[in-house]
């Protein structure tokens, strides 16, 4: 039996390679890259699993994981991003995702978050915050601030009291780990 897999990735490079080895372990891909397009797709009812990319040119994956179990209740959701923060973890399990990966992870690490049937988030760091760096902590802060607003930068920077350009750039940077 084919294993049907909604794949949203906006590099192309890594979804070609993703979707061929996860074609050799039996998943039909139907990948898109792009929001927009994953959004207008009508045949969700059909996929079994998805793999989201957090962070997209065209937006953020979050808001379609609640279209996605609307549309269908038994699809298994992982989101994989290299914007991994415990804020967006707990967001993307509060909305039906089963697990939350930070690239780079291998296929053997998404089917291993595709097996598991309770909630989990694996993120680069123990969330304990005493072995988080200043950096980290601040990254954490700042994600935590733009989902509270919605993503909205410029809300987001008046809550944290910082120039919006200067937020802008701190999210254009990859986050720090430990």
């Amino acid at each position: 039996m084919t294993v049907r897999l909604f794949y949203l990735e906006d590099d192309e490079q890594l979804a070609l390679v993703t979707s061929k080895a996860l074609i050799k372990r039996g998943f039909e891909v139907v990948h898109f890259s792009c929001l927009s397009a994953a959004k207008d797709f009508d045949g969700v009812a059909l996929c079994s699993h998805a793999l989201l990319d957090l962070k997209l040119d065209d937006g953020n994956s979050l808001a379609l994981i609640e279209d996605l179990v609307k549309s269908n209740p038994q699809i298994k959701i992982v989101v994989l991003t290299g914007y991994s923060s415990i804020a967006t973890a707990v967001q993307a399990i509060k909305l039906g995702a089963i697990n939350y990966l930070a690239k780079p992870a291998t296929i053997e690490d998404i089917l291993k978050a595709f097996e598991s049937e309770t909630a989990n988030t694996y993120v680069e760091e123990d969330p304990l915050l005493e072995n988080i760096s200043l950096k980290r902590l601040e990254w954490e802060k700042i994600q935590h601030a733009l989902a509270e607003n919605n993503g909205n930068i410029s809300a987001t920077a008046r809550q944290l009291k910082m120039h919006r350009r200067t937020l802008q750039r701190k999210l254009g940077k990859k986050p720090v780990s430990k």
